[in-house]
């Protein structure tokens, strides 16, 4: 039989030698590749078109609102220059090294949010739906900031602006003007058209009340902006940032010229920049420099995953990503200048301290710096200026964000999106989903609901929990050694070793630190939440942080094999060791679990080592492969 299956095997390879030479019909010389009709229609996944489009689109994310109305008044609260002290400490030991810690996992996978952390570590896998859960819900509210920024810059087209005078229809019988100080009056009519006219503000979450059709309609128009930002993937997204993201610079140079020039100008920034050293012996300065730099720099949310899955292979993310962190910082430094040279201005005006007129967060961009526009010359002109800077902020944040929802989404069902149109309608479901789920938020005690997402779903604890698992994948299972393993391999060089012991130790003790602190959420320091509200936003936070455990509990139990074995089955992959092999465990199909290492794994020793490749894109299935030589010890 083997004499004939040798006779048969030679008559094939005759009949092959001498079949008629067939020339592709183009006249290539490359030989033609027949692939299955369904793959035909498969479309490419996409890469940026050059270094400049990853560069503006990660910049576009992290340089957002958090720069402008946070940062600066955190550093005027917790001793002015003293405060660049824990900020930098924490930027060069936690920021950075997370920051770069997503962003090359995206290069050295090709992957987005969800897929990435399934070849690194399938034990680890819930975090990547974590990180999706927190974007979805970061993508129903953080949008309704555009739609005020819209609504106020379409009113600042007009001489006279609506919130400078008490002549208005939403004005109360009280008179007030925009010049009396924001604290000792409450009915001043910057406030009175932000919570009136704008918010038309309820007394608490019970009064939930009817929609504002105005903001609707400016909520929509942002959701159609953002559509078309990213509607076809890379392509566009690389193309539009070319705007989006540099032109939020113009209006910033212009703002901080206008302000310097100001009188009073140099009152704010010395309150700014004068350092107070005496502050650093309160832990809440150290607190709220750590926070600061976790939220500016967009990490654990799989944004900075899924724009580093687009670059090239062997892209020098390194070097990308310490020059984003100092462009990010130095834009929060800079816009410090900005905008408390304005609130300077504020204070010689009206002669009061600057602690009076000091805001942060939507107080700065809808109440303070609108009632400082008032107060120069040609003031819709400012106004428009800030406002289009601040919708420019916010729409890159949001597009990236939605971008990576996105991206998560197709990789991991490419059979299903990655096909005509497919992708595209996908989009235009997420982005009409979001926006009728964001709809709440636009009533009349909408501005509540805002307040429980933005303290519950998107940030503090939820993203802390996130990157304490994060760092201890990377740093301990994974193997912080290792990862630098692969970094070589994409950039030719390894990193500095303090990236990879803040991996191992400081960055998750300290967001382990961070998260003890809790305190219930207030609107505006008076209201407080019902018990009942308190509990919607527990529901918002555990919903991404439970995804973390319940995943590992899921995969230990379905997992094939031995309580002892699973474990390390689902800790380790092939290709994160470039010299590992696949072998068959006992009573596992590895076509099941492919590019999984059974290197650590109990019982089994790997005897051949002939597979070379790292990249996962060149890693052959397991059946493929042939049988490898394993023994049981």
């Amino acid at each position: 039989q083997l004499k004939n299956n040798q006779s048969q095997k030679d008559g094939n390879a005759d009949y092959v030698e001498n079949m008629p030479k067939m020339e592709p019909s183009n006249a290539h010389s490359k030989p033609l590749d027949i692939v299955p009709s369904h793959d035909e229609k498969m479309i490419d996944r996409g890469q940026w078109g050059n270094k400049i489009e990853f560069v503006l689109s990660v910049a576009g994310e992290i340089i957002g609102l958090g720069n402008v109305w946070r940062f600066p008044y955190l550093c005027y609260k917790n001793g002015g220059g003293a405060f660049f002290i824990p900020y930098l400490i924490f930027l060069f030991a936690c920021g950075i090294p997370v920051f770069f810690l997503e962003t090359a996992l995206g290069q050295y996978t090709s992957e987005g949010g969800i897929t990435c952390w399934r070849k690194v570590c399938p034990l680890f896998e819930g975090v990547g739906y974590a990180t999706q859960v927190i974007v979805a819900l970061l993508n129903v509210y953080y949008i309704v900031v555009l739609a005020w920024a819209i609504f106020y810059l379409f009113n600042s087209f007009t001489w006279d602006l609506p919130w400078a005078s008490c002549n208005n229809t939403w004005n109360t019988g009280e008179r007030g003007n925009s010049s009396i100080t924001l604290h000792e009056n409450a009915t001043s009519p910057v406030i009175e058209f932000w919570e009136r006219r704008v918010l038309r503000i309820s007394s608490g979450i019970d009064h939930i009340g009817a929609l504002n059709w105005d903001l609707v309609a400016c909520l929509a128009v942002a959701w159609v902006i953002c559509y078309f930002c990213i509607w076809k993937g890379v392509k566009s997204t690389g193309k539009v940032v070319y705007f989006t993201a540099t032109f939020p610079y113009v209006m910033l140079i212009v703002l901080l010229i206008r302000g310097v020039t100001l009188p009073g100008a140099s009152r704010g920034i010395h309150f700014y920049l004068y350092p107070d050293l005496g502050r650093l012996s309160d832990p809440q300065v150290w607190m709220d420099a750590g926070t600061q730099i976790f939220f500016s720099y967009a990490i654990c949310l799989g944004c900075l995953t899924a724009l580093g899955s687009y670059n090239k292979y062997n892209n020098n993310c390194y070097k990308d990503c310490l020059c984003l962190c100092f462009l990010n910082s130095g834009t929060s430094f800079i816009a410090g200048f900005a905008i408390f040279s304005i609130l300077g201005f504020m204070s010689y005006e009206q002669n009061v301290p600057i602690s009076e007129v000091a805001e942060s967060g939507p107080g700065l961009a809808f109440i303070a710096y609108p009632r400082a526009v008032t107060m120069m010359p040609f003031s819709p002109l400012w106004a428009c200026c800030f406002f289009v800077m601040i919708v420019f902020l916010g729409l890159d944040s949001q597009f990236v964000c939605v971008e990576s929802l996105v991206t998560a989404m197709v990789d991991m069902y490419p059979s299903v999106f990655r096909r005509k149109n497919r992708r595209e309608l996908f989009i235009l479901a997420v982005a009409v989903v979001s926006f009728l789920v964001g709809l709440i938020m636009l009533t009349e005690g909408g501005m509540y609901v805002f307040q429980l997402f933005d303290y519950y779903a998107a940030s503090g604890m939820c993203l802390l929990f996130v990157a304490i698992f994060e760092t201890v994948c990377i740093g301990w299972i994974y193997g912080a050694e290792r990862f630098y393993d692969n970094i070589e391999d994409m950039i030719g060089y390894r990193p500095g070793p303090i990236i990879k012991y803040c991996w191992l130790f400081f960055t998750p003790g300290t967001f382990a630190f961070a998260l003890i602190k809790y305190s219930p959420l207030k609107y505006n320091n008076e209201y407080v939440y019902p018990l009942w509200g308190d509990g919607v936003g527990w529901i918002l936070a555990l919903s991404s942080m439970l995804c973390i455990p319940l995943w590992m509990a899921g995969k230990l139990y379905f997992t094939p094999g031995t309580l002892k074995e699973r474990p390390s089955y689902l800790a380790q992959l092939l290709w994160g060791n470039p010299k590992a092999s696949l072998v068959q465990m006992r009573n596992i199909d590895p076509s099941a679990c492919p590019g999984s290492s059974l290197r650590s794994l109990p019982g089994w020793t790997v005897q051949s080592e002939n597979l070379t490749r790292r990249h996962p894109d060149q890693m052959p299935e397991p059946h493929q492969l042939a049988p490898l030589n394993v023994v049981e010890q």
